[in-house]
């Protein structure tokens, strides 16, 4: 369909925004399909607020520390709305051919009649993103009046000298404003109109254009938030006001790491649950500035490190398979240290505190998977005169023929299995934290520096 009259043959109907987005948004839940995949953590909390508000046709500001999955939700929103959709092809603002909103469109209906040219659009590029920066201006948003329009001889105040905005030529579609506090309060300002009366005030001229739009933005709490804040008028015109959160459950902190976590090595998922362990702990030390928060970004980047480190050894010592163990975890701590932002009273202890906060998580990570074994023997074997050493530079095969002998009994083995592990990479990483456990139950002792740890 390429004309206006093919379109009417179909027998389409227009269909405002804000019904379509609630009428796919229904269907999908009648059919008991998921419309928010990928987002862990939310499903009985922040997901109900965000259905019931789209079903009511509110806009959205959803508020919540870094890293706590605002910006992909906000993208999320796509997948409510009609795969394609036609518009009147050469339209600025992307105008329904059966619900024009510019004289100048209307015009063009009626001198081209069903002849009148439409062109579809997908739902992604429905989809409008802006970063809100303090240099951002009314121009950007809005729009402005063209220069170069008014010198081809039109009259400044014909709507055609204008040079539409983001928000504007989001029409039909979504706009979301990430940071929306750093936005510039005469900015916001500009937005009022928009969001409520739906007209577009330009250089002092009013125009009266039906917008058919929904606005989402992101903000983290005006508590912390100290370049700016949402004022109240915007405040109000948003009709949800929605708190987000970090995972509450650990499998969804785990599984957030999995699904967004580029890895270029085999993380074994005890690894995994440490580090998901270590992330959420940070974030109930008082130690830590809670109002920065530890975004998921840090476990995801910590994950990404550890199989980076992996990698690095398995290509200089010639390994087949690059399987990240406990000692590249250390490289990880070393590098994220940085991105945690502890309270003032704490300079100085920076470090200290990062390597507790870790064996404690690897503590709780340890004990159910190592309460059932008997790990006498290994305890023996470690006599003081015998040690085990591993470094970021030992290879799986190095380490596991350095271990000690330990007679008749199978605990290597009982070892592997309780952490599931088969390729002589994993048996290495099981039997390191295995070590671990020990030395953090006070069984075994043991002495890091320069890259190697030996247990004894």
């Amino acid at each position: 369909m390429s004309t206006l009259g093919e379109l009417k043959a179909t027998g389409y109907i227009h269909r405002p925004l804000r019904q379509e987005i609630r009428a796919n948004l229904l269907a999908k839940l009648e059919k008991g399909e998921d419309p928010w995949p990928g987002l862990h953590g939310l499903q009985h909390t922040v997901i109900p607020q965000v259905e019931r508000a789209l079903i009511a046709g509110h806009d959205i500001v959803l508020l919540g520390e870094r890293g706590q999955g605002k910006t992909r939700l906000l993208r999320s929103l796509t997948a409510l709305l009609d795969e394609w959709t036609p518009a009147i092809s050469d339209s600025e603002l992307r105008e329904d051919p059966l619900a024009p909103i510019t004289a100048a469109t209307r015009a063009r209906i009626k001198a081209e009649g069903d002849a009148l040219p439409i062109s579809w659009i997908h739902r992604d590029d429905r989809y409008a993103e802006k970063l809100a920066t303090p240099d951002t201006s009314v121009a950007d948003l809005i729009g402005d009046v063209d220069p170069m329009r008014v010198a081809e001889g039109r009259r400044l105040g014909d709507p055609e000298t204008i040079h539409f905005g983001l928000i504007p030529r989001s029409n039909r579609g979504i706009v979301a404003i990430n940071e929306l506090p750093d936005l510039a309060e005469r900015i916001q300002v500009a937005m009022l109109n928009v969001m409520e009366e739906r007209d577009v005030q330009i250089r002092g001229y009013m125009l009266r254009l039906p917008l058919d739009l929904l606005v989402v933005a992101s903000a983290n709490p005006e508590d912390y938030t100290n370049r700016g804040r949402i004022i109240t008028p915007l405040k109000d015109r948003f009709g949800a006001e929605i708190r987000t959160h970090y995972p509450i459950e650990l499998r969804d902190e785990i599984a957030v790491i999995k699904q967004e976590a580029k890895l270029v090595a085999e993380v074994p998922d005890v690894l995994l649950e440490i580090l998901a362990r270590y992330t959420r702990a940070l974030r109930e030390s008082s130690a830590v500035n809670q109002r920065a928060g530890v975004s998921a970004r840090f476990a995801i980047a910590g994950a990404e490190t550890i199989a980076a480190a992996a990698l690095h050894r398995a290509t200089i010592r010639g390994e087949e398979n690059a399987v990240a163990r406990l000692v590249d975890v250390d490289a990880a701590v070393e590098v994220l240290g940085g991105k945690v932002e502890f309270e003032a009273g704490e300079e100085g202890r920076e470090w200290e505190i990062l390597d507790y906060i870790l064996r404690t998580a690897t503590a709780e990570t340890l004990r159910p998977r190592l309460r059932p074994l008997d790990l006498t023997a290994l305890i023996a074997a470690l006599d003081g005169s015998v040690t085990v050493s591993t470094g970021a530079q030992v290879s799986a095969e190095e380490f596991l023929e350095s271990l000690p002998e330990l007679g008749d009994t199978d605990l290597y083995e009982e070892i592997a299995t309780a952490f599931e592990a088969t390729t002589p990479g994993q048996r290495a990483n099981a039997i390191e934290l295995a070590l671990e456990g020990l030395f953090l139950s006070r069984k075994i002792a043991k002495d890091s520096g320069e890259g190697e740890t030996i247990y004894g």
